[in-house]
């Protein structure tokens, strides 16, 4: 069965956030939520604690920008549970490079390409996995909560020092909602892909930050939401039946 259990996140000795995870790649975890939350601007050093050393994550401060006395709880169904206002969930990402030019074919191909033991144990489990231009797989990371695994991905790319993530593609296993395309656009990734569908805030968010978003890549097939002009084949676009919004360019 896949395993979920709490894990709280330490900043120079202070609890600021708890999150319910698979355990595995805490740091990196704890990195990607802290740069996805606009908190800090680059790698830190993290790891353990000597207390509940399997359950907390030390990260070395100092912050970006005070959090205000906020505290994180999130769950793994919801990345921005707890949050006190909707103005606070929008956090501001730079603008997006152009970003790579890919087939579109290419994109439907993504999901074929993560790496999910995990899944195929248990099938409880959510997959990020992040791409180059070229469709090569560089990591995937697994986790009950989907966005955990993309903040596993982003902070490994944190550690790696490919952060703004401007010329790679992030792929998802299931549904895209609007926590994944803010992390997506805050780490600097113009295209996200998913295997299930958007919600119609992810749209509009994907529309407003520059994001090509794409949904239902299953097979040869794949649909392009949002910022088309970088799916090679997505020209003459049309409005899906279940969008409000930006059109949705269909194969």
């Amino acid at each position: 069965m896949a395993v979920e259990e709490p894990l709280e996140i330490r900043v120079d000795g202070q609890p600021l956030a708890v999150t319910m995870r698979t355990p595995g790649h805490e740091e990196e975890l704890a990195l990607g939520f802290l740069y996805g939350e606009g908190l800090i601007d680059g790698p830190r050093h993290a790891g353990p604690t000597a207390d509940f050393a399997a359950n907390t994550v030390e990260v070395a401060g100092p912050l970006t920008r005070d959090p205000g006395g906020r505290r994180f709880y999130t769950t793994s169904s919801c990345g921005v549970c707890g949050k006190g206002a909707l103005e606070e969930v929008a956090v501001s990402s730079a603008p997006l490079p152009e970003g790579p030019v890919v087939q579109r074919a290419l994109l439907a191909a993504l999901p074929d390409h993560l790496e999910q033991p995990g899944f195929e144990r248990t099938g409880g489990l959510h997959a990020t996995g992040l791409f180059d231009a070229r469709g090569r797989r560089l990591f995937t990371r697994e986790d009950v909560g989907r966005h955990n695994a993309m903040d596993k991905v982003i902070g490994r790319a944190l550690l790696d020092g490919i952060v703004p993530l401007g010329e790679r593609i992030l792929c998802v296993s299931g549904r895209l909602s609007f926590e994944l395309v803010q992390k997506a656009a805050v780490a600097g990734a113009p295209i996200l892909v998913g295997v299930g569908a958007p919600s119609s805030l992810a749209i509009s968010l994907a529309d407003d930050r520059g994001v090509t978003l794409c949904g239902f890549a299953r097979g040869q097939r794949v649909t392009v939401y949002t910022h088309p002009q970088r799916v090679r084949g997505a020209a003459g676009t049309r409005r899906g039946p279940a969008v409000r919004g930006p059109a949705a360019s269909r194969p």
